[in-house]
C-alpha cells in the first residue's frame, strides 16, 4: 500500500490518480495525521506521501510531528514529503527526521513517479542479501576483496539499479570516479551517456554556459550554439565531481535543476527538460560546510539520498598485492613489456607505506618502479629511495600508534593512567590520540 496524507481533497484525488495510472493499484488516501496513524497501525504501507501542513498554520509542526511518530512506529517505511517551493527549509528539516525525499507543489508527474519508484526500489533492496563476489563484477577497474571494500560494493550493488542520487565521499585518489562509473554501468541507464564534470575546474562566470549550454550570440564570444553537460547526460548519468568546491551562487542554480529537472540555456527562454541520474563526489567535509553555511543544506540533502564512503588505502592494506599486480599488468600492456613480479620483501614494503595519495599514489609508484628498473623481478633495492624512507617512518608511526591504543585499552580509556603507563603527559597523549585518530 502507498499511503497519501494531505488535507486537500483535490490533491489526494490527483495523487491517487497519477499513482494508479502508473500501475500502483494499492493506494490509500487520508486527510489528517490521526487518520494516517490509524491507517499505519492497521497495515504497514510500502511508502508514505505526506503533506507538511494540515491547518491554516504553515509552520509545518503537525507534519513534523506526524513524521516523527511514523518513524517510531515503522522506521523502515520510506516517506516522501510534499511541500511548496517556498517551504523547502521545512522539507529539509523533515529530512533530518528521516524523510527520504521531497517534492514541490505543483509537481511534475514524471518527477513524482521517479521519486516514488526510487523509494520503493531502495526499500525493496534492503531485504536483498546478495553480496558482490568482487569489484570486477561491477567495474573491471575496482580491485580488492577486503571487508572495507566489499561493504562499499554491497551498497553499490544494491542501489545501482535505482535512480537514487548518490554522494561518494573519500580522500583524493580513493577511486570515487570508478564507483560513479560502476553505479552507471550497473543501472538501467547503462546504454545512455555517462557525463563527467569536474566542478572544481568550472569558474562561476562559466558555470551556466558549461552546465546548461548557450545559444549563439548569448554573450560576447558565443559564436555558435553550445550543448551543456545536463543536456549531454539526458537519459543517462551526470557525475558531479568535486561538488564541495562549488560556490554558493552556482549551488543555487544547480539545486533548481536537480529539483525541477529543467533548465534554460543562456540566450534561450524555452525550458529544457532532462531525465538524469545524479552522482556527486567530494573529499570536502560537507556536513561541516553546511554547519558553517558554505554549502547549502537543501542541496546537501538533494544529492545524498545514498552516501557511499570509500576507505583510504591505509585501511585496506590487504588489497595492495592485488592492486600492485593489476597496475603492473596494465603498465606492461601499455608499454609492450613483460609483466614483472615483485619479491616478497618489495611487496611487504609496498604494503606498509602510508599512501597519503591512496590508490593513485600506488599506481604511479608501481609504474615508475617498473619503467626505471626494467627487470623481470622487482626487489627492495629497485624501489625509489623516498618509498624506503617513508616505509621506515611509517613503521615507527605504526609502532607508536599501537602502543597508544594498547595503553588506552589496558586502562579502559583512563587518560591519566594511560599517559603514566606510556611515560608521557596527558597533553602529549591527547596529541598522539588526535594524530592517530584514536577516540576516548
Amino acid at each position: 500500500m502507498i499511503l497519501i496524507v494531505d488535507d486537500d481533497k483535490a490533491i489526494r484525488a490527483s495523487l491517487s490518480l497519477v499513482l494508479r495510472r502508473s500501475g500502483h493499484d494499492d493506494v490509500k488516501a487520508v486527510g489528517s495525521p490521526q487518520e494516517a496513524l490509524d491507517a499505519v497501525r492497521m497495515r504497514a504501507p510500502r511508502l508514505i506521501l505526506m503533506d507538511m501542513n494540515f491547518t491554516a498554520m504553515t509552520s509545518g509542526e503537525e507534519g513534523l510531528e506526524l513524521l516523527r511518530k511514523v518513524k517510531v512506529l515503522m522506521p523502515e517505511v520510506p516517506v516522501i514529503l510534499i511541500t511548496a517551493w517556498g517551504s523547502i527549509p521545512l522539507a529539509v528539516e523533515g529530512m533530518r527526521y528521516g524523510a527520504m525525499d521531497f517534492i514541490t507543489k505543483p509537481w511534475d508527474n514524471r518527477a513524482l513517479l521517479r521519486s516514488v519508484d526510487t523509494a520503493l526500489e531502495l526499500s525493496a533492496s534492503h531485504g536483498d542479501d546478495a553480496l558482490p563476489a568482487s569489484g570486477k563484477q561491477l567495474h573491471p577497474g575496482i580491485i580488492g576483496d577486503s571487508p572495507q571494500l566489499r561493504r562499499v560494493l554491497d551498497v553499490v550493488g544494491r542501489i545501482a539499479a535505482t535512480d537514487a542520487s548518490v554522494l561518494v565521499l573519500g580522500e583524493n585518489g580513493t577511486g570515487k570516479e570508478l564507483i560513479a562509473e560502476a553505479i552507471h554501468r550497473n543501472s538501467r541507464r547503462a546504454s545512455r551517456p555517462f557525463v563527467k564534470v569536474n566542478l572544481g575546474g568550472v569558474s562561476t562566470s562559466l558555470f551556466e554556459s558549461e552546465m546548461f549550454g548557450h545559444r549563439k550570440g548569448a554573450f560576447t564570444g558565443a559564436v555558435s550554439d553550445r550543448v551543456g553537460r545536463f543536456e549531454m547526460a539526458d537519459g543517462g548519468t551526470i557525475f558531479l565531481d568535486e561538488i564541495g568546491d562549488l560556490d554558493m551562487a552556482s549551488q543555487v542554480k544547480l539545486l533548481r535543476v536537480l529539483q525541477e529537472h529543467t533548465f534554460e540555456p543562456l540566450g534561450d527562454s524555452r525550458p529544457r527538460r532532462v531525465d538524469i541520474r545524479v552522482v556527486s563526489a567530494t573529499n570536502a567535509p560537507l556536513e561541516e560546510m553546511v554547519a558553517n553555511r558554505t554549502f547549502r543544506e537543501d542541496l546537501y540533502y538533494r544529492i545524498n539520498l545514498i552516501t557511499v564512503t570509500l576507505p583510504p588505502l591505509r585501511e585496506r592494506r590487504e588489497d595492495i598485492p592485488q592492486l600492485v599486480r593489476y597496475f603492473a599488468a596494465c603498465a606492461a600492456s601499455d608499454n609492450s613489456i613483460a609483466v614483472p613480479k615483485f619479491s616478497a620483501g618489495a611487496m611487504d614494503i609496498l604494503k606498509g607505506l602510508p599512501y597519503p595519495g591512496n590508490i593513485r599514489e600506488l599506481k604511479n609508484l608501481v609504474e615508475r618502479t617498473m619503467l626505471v628498473a626494467s627487470k623481470p623481478l622487482i626487489d627492495v633495492c629497485d624501489l625509489p629511495p623516498e618509498a624506503l624512507r617513508a616505509e621506515s617512518t611509517g613503521n615507527l608511526e605504526n609502532i607508536e600508534r599501537q602502543a597508544v591504543a594498547d595503553a588506552l585499552r589496558r586502562h579502559d580509556g583512563n587518560l591519566s593512567q594511560a599517559a603514566a603507563d606510556l611515560g608521557v603527559t596527558r597533553q602529549t597523549l591527547y596529541r598522539r590520540m588526535a594524530k592517530y585518530g584514536l577516540g576516548r
